[in-house]
């Protein structure tokens, strides 16, 4: 096995430089955002490192690429790169194109005879040709244009002008056509695969227009029928940039108050337990509880207990003024980990009411708590409320009750949340991880091709 790393801009020069160096059989084993240089930690410039390897033993003596591969590594390269404006033709060029309209013969002494854009056609073009067909009645018009430029009674550049411009609308609208639904029947079977299975996994019509773009794009600039494991690659390059944060996403140590926000039953209690206790058995930090859900009598004692056995302190608040009170209590705490109730948070009001509870001494962080069960359409309404408060960290629960995980992608390409945790189960303190985005993207893709 060899195994190598690259530090790269972006995805598509890694692809270009693994498959020169470890082969067209090479796997990506993980994929992550850098920063190079800059001074303590700041200014750094941004990089991704991705880790690469290959089975040395089943390598076979290289051979000549094929064209489909070479295709596709051009494909990625282009794809990286800023596009280019080809220098308009000059005059010349266009009378040569334009000559070319005419008969061979004509053509050829017309274009001798004066050198270049001023020459006049040859008489017997005109008085020995024979009686034009259908076909070359259908197409004089290109021939009497090219006389009229050749022969210097219109100038040459306004009409280069405008036929060049006529010649790009015609691309653009013969483009436009074909990805309205002119071109579906080319469209390789890899990429129909492909849409189906994003749709499967709930992935928004925003974001599968986008992936579905950026693939497509990819592959017909290059004339490719890539295979569905070229495909996979594609969109699982863009899924873990839209997905990745270059800051920290979880709790941050400097952090002194912790609040958790969502709507109801999404599992807010369980997983405040979950994090307290890894802040005090594995950092060994004094934490502290606050619950301002009064609205369930059984949410007060479900988070008491907790504590009982945490052997940390509690305070319950019923309004913002006592909040001062609790802190106060919490004055030697390291940590404090704040419950809210759950409400209709897709109205605002509720979510204005509840942000008079979240202020804090010190320095504060704030996650919106969202199962995995929802409907993304709730989950949007939700967020597109909370975000209007600074909040900016994301937390997914319920993990383990779906296996459909579109709604992660959705999300962060909709928002510009930190995603942070995932829970994936009821058991304290252990069912609960630092979200993966590699992993996300592979549970996204997992049964791609086999639907």
């Amino acid at each position: 096995m060899r195994v190598k790393k690259y530090i790269v801009d972006t995805m598509p020069e890694a692809m270009h430089k693994i498959r020169n160096e470890l082969g067209k059989d090479a796997v990506i084993l993980n994929t992550k955002a850098v920063k190079l240089g800059g001074f303590l930690g700041l200014f750094g410039k941004k990089k991704i490192e991705v880790i690469a390897a290959t089975d040395t033993a089943a390598q076979e003596p290289p051979a000549a690429k094929t064209s489909a591969a070479v295709k596709f590594e051009q494909a990625l390269q282009h794809a990286a790169a800023p596009a280019e404006t080809a220098p308009p033709p000059t005059s010349s060029g266009a009378a040569q194109a334009l000559a070319a309209s005419l008969p061979p013969a004509a053509a050829a002494k017309a274009y001798a005879a004066g050198g270049g854009a001023r020459t006049a056609l040859p008489e017997e073009h005109s008085s020995h040709a024979p009686a034009p067909s259908p076909l070359a009645a259908a197409t004089r018009k290109p021939s009497e244009h090219a006389e009229h430029v050749l022969t210097g009674v219109t100038p040459v550049a306004p009409r280069d002008d405008r036929l060049y411009e006529e010649i790009r609308q015609m691309k653009e609208l013969v483009h436009k056509l074909s990805r309205q639904g002119g071109a579906h029947e080319r469209t390789p079977e890899a990429l129909v695969t492909l849409e189906k299975h994003l749709r499967h996994q709930d992935i928004s019509e925003e974001l599968l227009s986008h992936l579905m773009d950026h693939v497509t794009q990819t592959v017909q600039e290059a004339d490719l029928d890539p295979t569905e494991a070229e495909t996979a690659q594609l969109v699982s390059m863009e899924l873990i940039r839209i997905m990745t944060r270059s800051d920290s996403m979880n709790i941050t140590s400097s952090a002194r108050v912790i609040h958790f926000v969502g709507p109801t039953g999404v599992g807010k209690t369980t997983t405040i337990a979950k994090l307290a206790a890894e802040q005090v058995l594995k950092y060994n930090r004094k934490v502290g509880f606050i619950t301002s859900d009064t609205y369930r009598i059984a949410a007060i004692d479900q988070l008491r207990t907790y504590a009982t056995i945490l052997n940390v302190p509690m305070e319950v608040v019923f309004s913002p003024q006592e909040l001062t009170r609790a802190f106060r209590n919490l004055s030697e705490c390291d940590m404090i980990f704040m419950d809210t109730a759950g409400r209709n948070f897709r109205n605002e009001m509720y979510v204005s009411e509840l942000n008079s509870l979240l202020r804090s001494e010190g320095v504060s962080e704030t996650y919106l708590v969202l199962s995995l069960t929802m409907k993304y359409r709730d989950m949007k309404a939700v967020a597109e409320n909370f975000i209007k408060y600074n909040v900016d960290k994301v937390l997914f629960t319920k993990a383990d009750e779906t296996d459909s995980y579109g709604a992660v992608a959705n999300l962060m390409y909709d928002f510009d949340l930190k995603l942070s945790y995932v829970t994936h189960g009821q058991n304290v303190p252990d069912d609960i991880k630092e979200a993966d985005v590699q992993r996300l993207t592979e549970q996204l893709m997992e049964g791609y091709g086999h639907e």
